[in-house]
């Protein structure tokens, strides 16, 4: 029986990265995947490819609207959805083709089968073809990730009522498309067809989409989404069954009176968050601990209630965010190693991949009323930015959150341009406690879309932004 320091058990991007942490510290390194194919969720069936469908349907949506405006005159483009897909897989088989080649570069031996706990310190690999191996290992860290949810009522057939896995293989762009939640999965696949040319209907229990968000945020995109890609937004809405037939596909639901609502679609997307994905490990054989939820229960450290076994990423508290599992893939590896890592929790910052993007870190406004905190509060449209201006990206906003007393920043929230990218600059301020005037007195480029984050701090203290 082969033995391994250290046996991960999943590789999305937190088991390859835990695992490259613990090859590059000097651990002998075993990774066990399920899937032929390495990347998890994210890189298959998630973050990758959705991405890479968001970018050509946006690449669409401007030929369609937007390019005689900048004086290119072109014959009106055709949608060739085959080609579309063919390209996202393509984009997707070089990420993964890239994550082999770190596996071998950092000698790490991959496993791919179902791998369960036989003993805290040895594991059962449960091959496709059926066949059976056994390791051993000192140290494992479960990886496993998450898998979508649903509802009481709901049939998913994966033809007719489908999740976000089935949404990035469609053969065709749907007449319109249902969305149960608003959260960022519907929202993101949402758009891709809305600008593709589908009626998008969401259909959301709370008040707000992207309710983890500060408040103006999910004001503003809906209010974009409506205006630019025609989404209809059915709030306060409780979902009670779903009906499909060979071509349609029916949405019962209540609204806020209790009031009985059907809506037709040709596709229903279910996206209504995920949950960790921990069937079949043997945890209860070994007595490691899950809630109520089926998360795993760890204490700061990430280990578990069983010596020597972690568990990192969506199986455990917290954000389902691929860099959430990768700080903390890196961080379980460091401290086997004796090191001692960090985390801050409340500065991994959350994107939503729509045009405008939206992306945030630190306290919402929401947040910061409920603990009592004073604060200021600067913003800064996107309209009053010549880069905006220039590349009509004008929607949207920066909104900056201080501490009224010492003009820390404890919240950044912005929608807008390539905000994914431009949060980062908030990490970084927050990181290393700045002040809404550290980042107002700091030289931006001119013109560019952080410039806007400039003029938000300026405005937080106190003094007049000086593009508004």
């Amino acid at each position: 029986m082969e033995k391994f320091d250290v046996t991960i058990i999943g590789a999305g991007p937190g088991g390859y990265v835990a695992a490259i942490r613990c090859a590059q510290l000097g651990m002998k390194t075993a990774l066990i995947e399920k899937y032929p194919s390495l990347g998890g969720t994210c890189l298959n069936v998630g973050c990758i490819p959705s991405k890479a469908l968001l970018d050509s349907s946006e690449h669409f949506h401007n030929a369609l609207h937007n390019f005689k405006e900048h004086g290119i005159d072109i014959p009106e483009p055709k949608v060739n959805i085959k080609q579309m897909i063919e390209r996202k897989r393509n984009v997707v088989k070089m990420t993964v083709d890239g994550i082999n080649f770190l596996m071998k570069k950092n000698k790490i031996t991959v496993f791919t089968g179902h791998g369960s706990f036989v003993t805290k310190n040895q594991i059962e690999i449960l091959k496709a073809d059926g066949s059976k191996e056994q390791i051993e290992t000192a140290k494992t860290i479960i990886a496993t990730g998450s898998k979508p949810s649903s509802l009481p009522g709901i049939d998913i057939d994966k033809k007719r009522v489908i999740t976000s896995t089935e949404a990035l293989e469609l053969t065709e762009v749907p007449k319109h498309l249902i969305i149960i939640g608003g959260g960022v999965i519907g929202l993101e696949l949402g758009s891709v067809y809305g600008r593709l040319g589908s009626k998008v209907t969401v259909v959301e229990f709370m008040d707000r989409i992207i309710a983890g968000m500060d408040g103006a945020l999910s004001k503003e995109l809906q209010r974009v989404l409506k205006k630019e890609l025609s989404f209809e937004f059915l709030m306060k809405h409780k979902v009670t069954g779903t009906k499909a037939s060979a071509k349609e596909v029916t949405v019962s639901a209540l609204n806020s009176k209790d009031e009985k609502v059907e809506i037709k679609g040709d596709y229903c997307l279910v996206a209504v968050g995920r949950k960790p994905y921990t069937d079949n490990l043997g945890l209860e054989k070994i007595g490691v601990k899950v809630d109520n939820r089926g998360k795993i229960e760890t204490d700061d450290h990430l280990k578990t209630s069983v010596d020597g076994i972690y568990a990192i990423g969506d199986v455990i508290k917290g954000a389902m965010l691929a860099h959430k599992a990768e700080e903390e893939g890196v961080f379980v590896a460091e401290q086997m190693a004796g090191q001692k890592p960090h985390i801050n929790y409340n500065l991994i910052p959350g994107v939503v991949y729509t045009w405008p993007e939206v992306a945030a870190v630190g306290y919402t406004e929401e947040q910061l009323k409920e603990q009592g905190k004073k604060y200021k509060v600067g913003s800064f449209p996107f309209k009053a930015s010549g880069r905006a201006r220039a590349s009509m990206d004008t929607d949207g906003f920066v909104k900056v959150l201080a501490d009224e007393t010492t003009d820390e920043i404890l919240g950044v929230h912005m929608i807008g341009p390539r905000t994914a990218d431009m949060i980062a600059e908030a990490v970084v301020a927050m990181e290393y406690k700045a002040s809404a005037e550290d980042i107002s007195r700091m030289s931006h480029a001119h013109p560019t879309f952080t410039e806007s984050m400039k003029e938000a701090c300026l405005d937080a203290t106190g003094k007049r932004a000086l593009h508004i």
